[in-house]
């Protein structure tokens, strides 16, 4: 059976993603997930859908993640991986649905206006 690859993307960042049976080793472009991703708290994010669906020792995670950062790159594998699982079992969408994790977020960061240093924040104004 060939290798199926699975899109996920948030913000800036598209992760392709591939899961097979395995030993519960995660890839993030060809480095250990531990040492591509420094905070704990995106190493969670990533590990999300397979604690939900309780197969965190079964599969194994290639995951090519371009664009973005750390923490859009955490959840857009976080998406891949949710969306792998359900292609090998349907059970697992009413799963994901509870916690929303086959959404993809369409948050995005909002382009800067001409005649403001940022976004939204305004030049101080001077009355005199």
């Amino acid at each position: 059976m060939a290798d199926k690859i699975f899109v996920g993307r948030r913000k800036n960042a598209v992760a392709r993603v591939i899961l097979r049976n395995g030993t519960g080793n995660v890839k993030v472009n060809k480095r250990e997930f531990e040492n591509y991703f420094p905070l704990k708290t995106n190493r969670e994010d990533v590990l999300l859908p397979l604690r939900v669906t309780e197969t965190l020792g079964k599969y194994d995670i290639l995951a090519n993640v371009q664009g973005g950062g750390f923490s859009g790159q955490s959840e857009a594998i976080r998406l891949g991986i949710a969306r792998a699982l359900v292609e090998i079992n349907p059970e697992f969408r009413a799963l994901f649905k509870v916690d929303s994790l086959l959404t993809r977020d369409p948050r995005m960061v909002e382009r800067k206006k001409y005649g403001q240093p940022k976004a939204r924040k305004r030049f101080q104004f001077s009355k005199r």
